[in-house]
């Protein structure tokens, strides 16, 4: 996915729906409990082209993403990858999203919802919202296999020659490629490599990394 760009909430709307990444948190929280995604799709799979629209003009998705969730044939499928690739937005994006859900025309587009607009504040939490440790990626280099430059191209966005250089330097131990390849990904992110989005970019394709094998990157340290 191409890396997002930066943009700014303006105006007396950003006080009022202003609350960091909680929308993401929720979303990349569901292999833990499962809670919000379902009822999202649920609400959103009425008429998921209509959301996907104003996503796309609204510059929420690329066009590589408008195009592949577009291709979809089965509407939940469609509100399914939409939720996926929104959970993989740096913060300011997903506030814009949930503003976006939160506005009159959308609301009566789909109006399952307005639950959004009762979700109490003790249902949010940090989990997931801090940068991920060194610790956190080696213990996730245990799960991903022989297929980690897979891995590093699709989910990360690596490139190739810069995973060839990381072979170079560790010729012999295949955790710490993995381990390299990941700190190399956190390092390129900054403030946006929490470990609730490796989790997201990790296990929202199909790269063999089972999603409950890293929950422990959505659990409170």
């Amino acid at each position: 996915m191409e890396s997002p760009e930066n943009m700014h909430l303006k105006g007396k709307n950003q006080r009022e729906y202003f609350n960091p990444g909680w929308l993401q948190i929720q979303l990349v929280a569901l292999d833990s409990y499962r809670s919000l995604k379902p009822q999202l799709i649920d609400a959103l799979c009425g008429d998921p082209d209509f959301l996907l629209q104003h996503c796309h003009s609204s510059r929420l998705v690329t066009q590589r993403e408008y195009q592949h969730v577009k291709a979809a044939a089965v509407p939940s499928d469609k509100a399914r990858d939409i939720l996926d690739y929104m959970m993989s937005k740096d913060g300011k994006r997903v506030q814009r999203f949930l503003n976006l859900l939160k506005e009159k025309q959308i609301q009566e587009a789909f109006p399952k919802l307005e639950f959004l607009n009762h979700l109490p504040q003790n249902k949010l939490s940090a989990t997931g919202c801090r940068t991920v440790t060194e610790k956190q990626l080696m213990m996730v280099a245990r799960y991903i296999g022989t297929n980690w430059k897979e891995v590093g191209r699709v989910a990360l966005e690596l490139t190739s020659v810069r995973l060839e250089q990381i072979v170079e330097e560790n010729p012999h131990n295949h955790r710490e490629r993995v381990f390299s390849m990941l700190n190399l990904w956190s390092m390129r992110e900054r403030e946006k490599a929490t470990a609730a989005r490796l989790h997201t970019l990790l296990t929202q394709v199909d790269i063999g990394v089972a999603p409950g094998s890293i929950d422990f990157l959505l659990e409170e340290s």
